[in-house]
């Protein structure tokens, strides 16, 4: 029955998915339709597509699990600080000045930003190769837990037919409706996961195990007094870092940053500020009280590690199965969990596609190929988005160690070289070319000069450990780096900052 059911529901979702990427292909018709939509995305489906690209399978199956497991209630503040930080704070700040300048320069992705704002075609590749070097190793880490839970419920399947599935359906609305599509279906995708959310969240506290929010504060003070303290008690140094990484990381995220491209104009930047807050706060905070569960349903080993297979990856889809494996409106409750974490995984994946691909078709090869038919190159993105796809698939299903290890620290890397840049160049006049590299350069030599520290003092593996840090050491110097290295270095022509931020007075 269950797995009936699922089939049922998982093809409703891919019927209604696919139609919303066929009926957008009009609206891309050209390099700026598919990739911005034209610039016309209302508030409702720009809120929806950052809040469904913020929070993509990872939180409900890996992180929710682990700090859930590790730190109950205390998790809870890494979801409440990314709506107040990643969302809030980051949408105040960023949003109108990138649009702004963006509209102004003409620049549709974050290297064709950095190349106008700071007259550098050398930034511009520098920072394409950055983001292909790390973002499709970060796409494939999307679709990490998507098989622990396909596997559990499809008893015998191969774990990697969700993954294929998600791909296939993924490359073809993207393909077909570019951002558009990408937008409608994050709305529809972003519905469905604030409705499983809270069937969830409604199941758990019934079941026996947890009896309501009584039961499971006194279940968890039961087992460790630290579960129950809202900071996390000892273990408040594991969350920090992952509170500060996760929360600021997404200011310098390309595929974050890309939403305030698209939004049509100003009055739509206020609803979706306050829109995407109240999203993250649902599906953030949501997550990880769920993950406060965990330690009432399910047994701990001899090493305090989760009693089920996957170890924490394993934890969410070990309680859903103990909890919703009988009767039809429980399975049928299942099987909206399922488009849940598909749809997380989803929306994320063809948002971090999207940037990917037009790093190299329009941030690289047009740099070569500076008079390439728009047409050529809007096939050229198309074509790239399915590969970019296929290669993360790959990366994803054959475990190579390599991309393995590069998933650990994309996020750091990205951000790290970015933020500096990006921050800055929205507001200050006098960031200088030489600042925005040295911001630029921080995440690679950052993390790379700490790694490398590290693995020959304490080991590889242990220095992975060490990759939260690591990324926030990164934004912090490209921060500090850009201000600090402009303030004696050769500024930009009266002209150029004119031309970026508007005529100053005479005088000044």
């Amino acid at each position: 029955m269950t797995q009936i059911i699922a089939v049922i529901v998982l093809l409703c979702f891919v019927c209604v998915t696919l139609a919303v990427g066929i009926a957008s292909t009009r609206r891309a018709l050209t390099i700026d339709g598919f990739l911005l939509g034209g610039r016309n995305i209302g508030p409702w489906l720009s809120a929806f597509a950052y809040g469904t690209t913020y929070f993509s399978a990872v939180i409900f199956v890996g992180y929710s699990g682990m700090f859930g497991w590790t730190t109950g209630l205390g998790g809870i503040w890494i979801g409440v600080a990314n709506a107040l930080l990643g969302c809030l704070l980051a949408w105040l700040v960023l949003a109108k000045p990138t649009r702004r300048m963006t509209h102004a320069l003409n620049a549709r992705t974050i290297p064709e930003l950095f190349a106008a704002r700071y007259l550098s075609g050398g930034m511009k590749r520098y920072a394409a190769v950055v983001i292909f070097i790390f973002l499709v190793p970060y796409a494939a880490g999307v679709y990490k837990g998507l098989g622990s839970l396909f596997g559990s419920i499809f008893a015998g399947a191969p774990p990697n037919l969700c993954i294929a599935i998600v791909a296939i359906l993924t490359a073809a609305y993207l393909v077909l409706g570019g951002y558009v599509a990408t937008s409608m279906n994050d709305f529809i995708q972003g519905v469905i996961m604030l409705a499983g959310l809270a069937a969830m969240v409604a199941i758990f506290l019934a079941r026996p195990e947890v009896g309501g929010i009584a039961g499971l504060v006194s279940g968890l003070s039961a087992i460790d007094p630290d579960l129950t303290d809202m900071f996390g008690g000892s273990k408040f140094r594991l969350l920090l870092p992952n509170i500060l990484l996760t929360s600021f990381g997404v200011w310098g995220m390309p595929q974050m940053v890309h939403k305030y491209y698209a939004i049509k104009d100003g009055a739509s930047i206020r609803i979706a500020t306050i829109v995407s807050t109240l999203l993250a706060v649902i599906i953030g905070g949501g997550a990880y009280f769920i993950g406060s569960m965990s330690r009432l349903f399910l047994a701990a080993g001899e090493d305090g590690m989760p009693a089920v297979a996957g170890g924490y990856d394993g934890v969410i889809p070990a309680m859903l199965m103990k909890a919703l494996s009988e009767g039809v409106f429980q399975n049928v409750v299942l099987g909206v969990i399922l488009l849940l974490l598909l749809s997380a995984s989803m929306s994320t994946l063809s948002s971090v596609v999207l940037s990917s691909s037009s790093a190299i078709s329009i941030d690289l090869i047009q740099e070569i190929r500076p008079n390439i038919r728009p047409g050529r190159q809007l096939l050229l993105t198309r074509i790239l988005c399915m590969l970019f796809i296929a290669l993360s698939f790959v990366f994803a299903t054959m475990n190579i160690s390599f991309i393995v290890n590069l998933m650990s620290f994309s996020w750091g890397v990205v951000a790290g070289s970015f933020i500096g840049p990006f921050l800055w160049g929205l507001y200050g006049r006098w960031v200088s070319r030489a600042g925005a590299w040295a911001g630029l350069l921080s995440g690679v030599a950052v993390v790379g000069g700490a790694l490398v520290c590290l693995s020959l003092s304490v080991g590889f593996e242990a220095a992975k450990a060490f990759a939260p840090q690591m990324g926030i050491s990164a934004m912090a110097v490209s921060f500090v780096a850009v201000p600090a290295v402009s303030a004696f270095t050769k500024k930009y022509d009266r002209s150029h900052t004119d031309r970026l931020f508007g005529a100053r007075p005479a005088g000044r």
